[in-house]
């Protein structure tokens, strides 16, 4: 089935520069794409359920007291864990301000490429008046 004339073309989904950019340089550094996986996977109930078997069976079978042990290694991966977290808040915002440097650019070339239009029609707008008076008798 082939559809209408005037079906709409299927969407394009745009991505901004700066996301491209940004996707990029996190790409070529392999520390920042271990970091990511990290982070992305730490944000998961899958890391959740994976904590409660392991905890819960180490608890029960491995050791007799595992308090001492337990405490220690939950500690730890709690200071990792909240250093994942900085460096997500950290590769957020130097997105942000990437992003919003962009903007402010596009922006102000925008606000330039008004104002010479503007001008370029008033000029435009007195040359046809001028003529037009001018050809009147």
């Amino acid at each position: 089935m082939t559809p209408p004339n005037n079906a709409a073309p299927p969407s394009v989904q745009l991505v901004h520069p700066v996301v491209v950019a940004h996707r990029e340089h996190r790409a070529a550094n392999v520390q920042l794409r271990i970091a990511d996986a990290i982070t992305k996977f730490a944000g998961t109930m899958m890391f959740v359920y994976i904590h409660i078997a392991g905890f819960g069976l180490w608890m029960l079978f491995a050791e007799d007291n595992p308090w001492q042990t337990l405490t220690l290694i939950v500690s730890l991966e709690a200071i990792f864990l909240s250093t994942f977290v900085m460096i997500g808040q950290n590769r957020q915002s130097a997105f942000a301000a990437a992003k919003a440097n962009h903007d402010f650019v596009a922006q102000e070339l925008e606000l330039q490429t008004n104002t010479e239009l503007t001008r370029r029609i008033h000029e435009l707008t007195t040359e046809i008046h001028e003529n037009v008076m001018r050809k009147q008798p």
